[in-house]
């Protein structure tokens, strides 16, 4: 847990990777929980549970949600192919527009992007891990940024530039 809480404020709030982690961050409204899952099936079980809490909880106590599973869904193809379970149970818990779900992963791996670019560092995190957001409040945050549409871009450049400077 304190290798991922260190993670977050280094490089997602310290490099600005996302604008919108800093406030709930320092109000305490993040939740980190590391789940001793071993299988598939009990972290399904495990992120019913963590989804159903952030369904509960008001945003102005709990606003997001990492679940930090280390030992489960070691392989980047496994933990990728994990995510179409998670969509599915979204569904069953009728959370869907109401919660999303981002994976990081230490291998993460955008589509069509080659294993070694730097750009890819947006997504890796030191452990996988599912990332719970209020729907709401990340369209509040995307409302209230003046280019929502060019954070990506912006992180891929300056994660590339970042890794070209320590060449």
């Amino acid at each position: 847990m304190a290798e991922t809480r260190e993670w977050v404020e280094r490089v997602v709030v310290g490099l600005d990777l996302c604008p919108f982690a800093a406030k709930p961050l320092e109000e305490a409204r993040v939740r980190f929980r590391v789940t001793d899952a071993s299988t598939p099936e009990r972290l399904a079980s495990d992120l019913a549970e963590e989804l159903s809490r952030l369904d509960r909880e008001p945003p102005t106590a709990l606003e997001t949600t990492l679940l930090i599973h280390p030992h489960v869904l070691p392989d980047f193809e496994a933990f990728n192919h994990f995510l179409d379970v998670v969509d599915v149970l979204l569904e069953q818990l009728a959370l869907v527009g109401e919660i999303q779900v981002v994976g990081f992963h230490p291998d993460y791996r955008f589509a069509g992007a080659p294993a070694n670019d730097p750009a890819n560092a947006t997504n890796r995190s030191p452990h996988p891990m599912l990332h719970l957001l209020r729907e709401e409040s990340v369209s509040a945050a995307i409302r209230a940024h003046p280019d929502p549409g060019g954070i990506p871009a912006r992180n891929a450049e300056k994660l590339r530039l970042r890794a070209r400077q320590r060449a």
